[in-house]
């Protein structure tokens, strides 16, 4: 039998109830699941702000659908701390991405400390921005003993940017659903909005009101800015896993928003921290899952290897079994061979360049009318998709390589040098590599850049080459089969186009027409292989 008492529920060997907790101006959500009754656990906090579906159900129902999600937690001896972000689902105040994070997050775990249930043992377990909520802790208490961090990168440029280029299909149309998602409902958004010139009136025309965060986020395209190492910058993630000195568990996939970023983390951990930590990379996309994608792999996601990882995680850090995962390495997901590996990650021992061509092929790049591609890839949300068949546009320059001889395993960052000219000051380019398969062409990689990365003096229709750098990846190209490359100077909705102008891409009022060059028996891909 089941009672609902001060704000929550009680039954005979498990103990569920709900706090509001008033800090800073707000009422934060707070629901509690124990075990069992007059007992210390240790214990897992989530902090989590995608729940406004929650807001016109009684927090009883709201506690029975997290009695569920705990279960798995619950039955191996883990009391559950689940709480509504400020100013979403149940919890009131603002919600301003990630400004009051910290200080929530704090506030919640000292008061955990105060309870008769904890043991003295703390946990960090969240994905995406419920990682973000725990990253933004550091540094970390002596009662933390673990955390599950899942595909999110610190590095809140990376969040924003690619060599200078706002992401709108990452944190861009993001930032607009979170920002104050309960008081400020009217917004003037739609698909082009981030169209507008000059962009740095952006938070005045959507939200009608300056945004002091967003606003600096857009004038400082450079990763370099001081802004980025301010608190409204992510100072206080950037490299919060250094010397944590716990066990963490990171997870990515190959198709995640963040792939690279979080490569970059694991990469920089400490060899201490590294040592008791682990990377899991699968087949799919920010989601874990085959869901939303045009292949599905045999075996691709963490769960159908390894299980509820997340608590096995955990037990393995209390001694209670042995570690689902190999330490110290990448634990990742061989596309086309579909199967797992476990290695140090590195590029592949021998390399191969490809020469795109023998000829040079010219554009126009119309900002007003930009090409877009099918998938985020592992920079922009949407994961991998076949793309569209090639030529379909003028301003689109489709390769295809050569078939392969044999079967070649591919693995870590590819790179390419274009070389180009332009009839104006600054202008961009973009490459896309697909996999071409009986089925289509299956997107692997994507990076744009743009020649003022390169030469900030750069005179018209003077050759330049441009380098770019993709996210790490590991597939397997069939004997016969080929790549693809696409190139192009645009790729709306995922990044903001260039105006062709030269200058603070915020500022600029106007965009005019380029006429782009590249020249391709000067230009080339390299590949990593095994």
């Amino acid at each position: 039998m089941i009672q609902f008492l001060r704000g929550g529920n009680y039954s005979m060997k498990q103990k569920s109830y709900y706090e509001y907790l008033n800090f800073n101006n707000a009422n934060l959500f707070t629901i509690i699941c124990l075990p069992e009754i007059n007992k210390k656990f240790p214990v897992v906090i989530f902090r989590c702000p995608y729940v406004d579906n929650t807001i016109n159900q009684t927090e009883e129902e709201v506690i029975e659908f997290i009695e569920q999600f705990a279960k798995c937690y619950l039955d191996n001896g883990y009391a559950v701390i689940y709480q509504h972000c400020r100013g979403t689902g149940k919890s009131s105040g603002d919600c301003i991405p990630y400004i009051n994070e910290r200080e929530d997050g704090l506030f919640l775990q000292e008061w955990i400390r105060k309870q008769s249930f904890y043991n003295g043992e703390l946990f960090l377990v969240g994905g995406s921005y419920l990682s973000s909520v725990h990253l933004l802790t550091y540094p970390f208490a002596s009662d933390i003993k673990g955390a599950v961090l899942e595909i999110q990168d610190s590095n809140r440029y990376n969040c924003n940017y690619r060599n200078g280029f706002y992401k709108i299909s990452l944190h861009g149309n993001w930032y607009v659903s979170m920002y104050k998602k309960k008081s400020l409902l009217n917004k003037n958004f739609n698909d082009d909005s981030y169209k507008m010139l000059p962009l740095i009136d952006f938070s005045k025309k959507v939200f009608n009101e300056s945004v002091e965060d967003f606003d600096k986020t857009l004038l400082s395209p450079d990763k370099n800015d001081v802004f980025w190492d301010s608190k409204l910058g992510g100072i206080d993630t950037k490299n919060a896993l250094i010397n944590a000195n716990i066990p963490i568990l990171l997870t990515t996939g190959f198709y995640d928003i963040y792939t690279g970023g979080i490569f970059y983390m694991w990469n920089s951990l400490d060899k201490n921290t590294k040592s008791k930590s682990a990377l899991v990379v699968h087949a799919y996309d920010h989601d874990g899952s085959s869901y939303n994608q045009d292949i599905v792999f045999e075996n691709g996601t963490i769960y159908e290897q390894f299980g509820t990882y997340q608590v096995k995680w955990l037990n393995y850090i209390k001694g209670k079994q042995e570690c689902p995962f190999e330490l110290n390495k990448v634990n990742y997901y061989r596309l086309f061979e579909n199967k797992w590996a476990y290695e140090d990650f590195k590029n592949g021992n021998k390399s191969k360049k490809i020469k795109l061509g023998d000829k040079s092929i010219s554009y126009v790049y119309d900002p007003l009318n930009p090409a877009s591609f099918k998938g985020g890839l592992s920079c922009n949300f949407g994961g991998a998709k076949y793309q569209e068949k090639p030529n379909i546009r003028k301003d689109i320059i489709t390769i295809y390589t050569k078939p392969f001889s044999k079967d070649t395993f591919i693995k870590g960052k590819m790179k390419a040098k274009l070389n180009v000219s332009s009839s104006c000051e600054d202008t961009c380019f973009y490459m896309r590599i697909s996999l071409k398969t009986e089925q289509g062409d299956y997107g692997l990689r994507d990076d744009i850049n743009k020649i003022s990365n390169f030469n900030n003096n750069y005179k018209v229709n003077d050759k330049i080459d441009i380098e770019f750098n993709f996210d790490e990846h590991a597939f397997l190209v069939k004997k016969g089969q080929s790549l693809r490359i696409d190139i192009s100077s645009s790729a709306y909705p995922l990044y903001v186009s260039h105006t062709n102008q030269k200058g603070l891409f915020c500022l600029i009022k106007e965009s005019k027409k380029a006429l782009n060059t590249v020249n391709l028996s000067d230009s080339y891909l390299i590949v990593y292989y095994e």
